[in-house]
């Protein structure tokens, strides 16, 4: 009998396995198709996934007591070439099955979404002209002329009776077609018109074109690293191959777009979270038909369906969001490299900052490294000056801007230019605090304080949570309640004062929550309908505009201080890709970094634009530390809303795993401990820490060994698990 593998469609632990199922005579399957099969005592009709197939399956029980498949999709979502890199994502981020199968495909499909289908109108008589008067002629002609773009209501909406358009219908001199309504961009941009490449660049395309591998582009700001990217895939696109560019969501610029579908057309698929689920399932659709060549977008996009993928770009390459926090929690970058390692193709990570895991990698020549030294116009790197905030303080200026910045944004606002103000705290103020009694306003199902924001609101950026600030202290019922900290809207408001002529924009995740917002803003800087803006991360990369000739870093020692060992890394990062808004065009552009820590490497290192002895300084305290890329990390986070239970569980599977790791002498355990922030939505978190060199095969053991002690409390506690992780807070 023939039987296939099935993963069913359902995320309890214990259904995480394989399981065999007899084939119904006349039924052909395939590797990837969706089936319905019984399951259970009950038989209960379940989903499921194809992942093998065999006619002479070594079955360890009768197959006269096998199930079979009910019934099958015809579509297939994965095919067979995809299971072994399924395999490798599974083992090395301890993922389930269906975690895995759920990268494959849009997420509509798991909720049975299906085409939109749309009743367009056309005309099919000849005779209309002789024989149709008013309405009903102006009615056939609006329709002729726009054969398939009307349905009824859209012509109801131009005024026309719904009964007369029923009329011409009814007595065939127009007929209804139901047809796939495609929810995907199709608009069409100005045309990008080819650059001729500097020397760096022509050289730099050379060497990545000339064989299959992964190469680290390490190019300054403003070095045209996207006209690289361009040449390549045009490139590629002439011997037949398919690319994806991926980009970090906040580097997902309407600019971006522009440029690509500027200069390949408007058959390319934009894949990023803010489409809806339909969006995503027709453009999943599209690169499955073979319509589109190139993709640009979020990790995400890394698993659409193309036949022949043969060049992944990871633009912004050092960025977090390449890593996943959902299960299965890969590092695209990662898989990037296990896919073009298999399809025989070409990884390129682009950055300004490289990661330091990355620039590891290049030196000991694990990757290719390429460089681009100086920038692609005729502007040079902006003039950074680093201000004490210190000495400002002792000066008498408490404002939130240095003298230095209030002075060059004058001077900016007389020339007309624009400028960037950077602080990477959205809201008003970071916290409130009663005067009298020191009570701090707190999230009553997390362990943080909570964002003061201008509309006298106090909102969780945890959970989302949101209330008002109350007018006296619930701990001593004083009236002196006082907001301490500075976000973004504080820094409007101020702006708003000193520069009341000036055109001013906030944008961070409060004033982008509509789908338009971030395009719409985008378009107003580039028009010059703004003269400042002011914003969070979001605003640090991505974004080329020639008259910024300012950018002001308002506390550079935001992610200097967090309990994080890659703090420096990320605060260095930063400071050099806001700083590399400014001067992008023919104008000289200057950099003001306000900080209390103006003597950290980071900083003095960021000011000079020294990748380089950045590197050399934050390799030594990894390799002391024992920290990443000289070890890996296997994070383990315990919740629950029982705290006593957890904290008992906790400390107990701690003293057993350190007596199981005595097997592995290049481990460590640190901890328990409670999490940085140690309750979130009314969970209470602990935390282990592993340290070592870790391989597949101890990684599983110690997964397998930690979900076994928790198989008593399974209901209670949850345990997420993770490798490499970005935060541990």
């Amino acid at each position: 009998m023939r039987a296939a593998g099935i993963i069913i469609n359902h995320e309890a632990l214990a259904t995480d396995r394989i399981y065999t199922y007899g084939i119904p005579e006349k039924m052909n399957l395939k590797i990837g198709q969706k089936v319905r099969v019984p399951f259970g005592l009950g038989n209960r009709k379940l989903e499921g996934f194809v992942v093998a197939l065999n006619d002479d399956v070594d079955l360890a029980y009768d197959t006269m007591k096998m199930k079979e498949i009910f019934s099958a999709d015809p579509e297939v979502y994965f095919e067979e070439k995809d299971l072994s890199i399924m395999d490798e994502i599974r083992k090395s981020y301890m993922a389930t099955y269906l975690d895995v199968i759920k990268l494959m495909i849009p997420r509509g499909i798991l909720q049975g979404m299906k085409h939109k289908m749309s009743e367009n109108l056309y005309t099919i008589s000849t005779l209309a002209q002789k024989h149709l008067k008013s309405p009903y002629i102006e009615i056939y002609n609006e329709v002729d002329q726009h054969p398939g773009k009307f349905i009824k209501s859209d012509l109801v909406r131009k005024g026309f009776s719904l009964s007369s358009v029923n009329t011409l219908i009814r007595h065939g001199y127009m007929a209804v077609l139901s047809e796939k309504d495609y929810r995907y961009n199709v608009e069409e941009y100005e045309n990008y018109e080819e650059r001729t490449l500097n020397e760096e660049q022509r050289a730099a395309v050379e060497t990545i074109d000339k064989k299959e591998g992964t190469y680290l582009l390490h190019g300054i700001t403003g070095s045209g690293k996207t006209e690289v990217f361009m040449e390549l895939i045009r490139r590629g696109l002439q011997r037949g191959e398919d690319a994806i560019v991926l980009l970090p969501e906040i580097s997902l610029t309407p600019q971006m777009i522009e440029r690509f579908k500027g200069r390949f057309g408007k058959e390319i698929t934009i894949f990023h979270s803010r489409l809806s689920d339909g969006e995503r399932y027709d453009e999943w659709h599209r690169v499955r038909a073979g319509k589109v060549k190139i993709a640009i977008g979020a990790r995400s996009a890394l698993f659409l369906p193309f036949k022949n993928l043969k060049m992944v770009i990871v633009d912004e390459e050092h960025e977090t969001t390449y890593k996943s926090e959902m299960s299965p929690k890969y590092n695209a970058k990662e898989v990037a490299r296990l896919m073009m390692e298999k399809n025989g193709g070409r990884v390129v990570l682009a950055s300004a900052t490289p990661s330091v895991e990355s620039y590891y990698q290049a030196k000991a020549k694990k990757l290719t490294l390429v460089s681009l030294t100086r920038r692609a116009t005729a502007g040079e790197l902006p003039k950074m000056e680093v201000v004490d905030m210190r000495e400002e303080l002792l000066s008498g200026n408490r404002t939130i801007f240095s003298r230095a910045l209030m002075k060059k944004m004058e001077e900016v606002l007389e020339r007309k230019e624009q400028m960037i103000l950077f602080l990477n705290r959205r809201g008003f103020s970071t916290f409130v605090s009663c005067r009298s009694c020191g009570y701090v306003f707190k999230c009553s199902s997390c362990d943080i304080s909570m964002t003061y924001h201008k509309d006298n609101s106090l909102i969780c950026h945890q959970c989302g949570a949101r209330k008002y600030l109350p007018k006296t202290c619930p701990s001593c019922q004083s009236k002196y309640i006082k907001q301490f900290g500075t976000g973004t809207e504080k820094v409007e408001e101020a702006i708003r004062k000193m520069f009341p002529e000036a055109k001013v924009m906030r944008m961070d995740r409060d004033t982008t929550k509509h789908k338009a917002a971030y395009e719409n803003m985008y378009q107003n800087f580039k028009n010059n309908d703004c003269d400042i803006l002011i914003g969070t991360q979001m605003i640090s990369k991505g974004l080329d505009f020639k008259d910024v000739t300012l950018v002001g870093i308002l506390a550079a020692d935001l992610s200097l201080n967090l309990p994080d060992f890659r703090s420096s890394e990320k605060t260095f990062q930063l400071i050099t890709q806001v700083a590399g808004r400014a001067g992008r065009g023919d104008k000289k552009g200057e950099v003001v970094i306000q900080t209390y820590s103006p003597e950290h490497f980071a900083v003095e290192c960021a000011k000079t634009h020294d990748y380089e002895g950045f590197y050399e300084r934050e390799i030594l305290m990894r390799e002391a530390l024992k920290n990443p890329p000289f070890t890996k990390i296997f994070h383990m986070v315990f919740t629950s809303e029982d705290e006593k239970l957890l904290r008992e569980k906790v400390m107990e599977i701690g003293d057993r795993l350190r007596n199981y790791l005595k097997k592995y002498d290049t481990i460590i355990l640190l901890g328990p401990s409670p999490c940085m922030i140690s309750k979130i939505k009314n969970s209470y978190r602990w935390q282990m820490i592993l340290k070592g060199d870790f391989s597949l095969d101890s990684q599983e053991s110690i997964r397998l060994f930690v979900q076994n002690e928790m198989k008593s409390v399974y209901k209670a506690i949850k345990v997420s698990l993770d490798i490499n992780p970005n935060s541990m807070m």
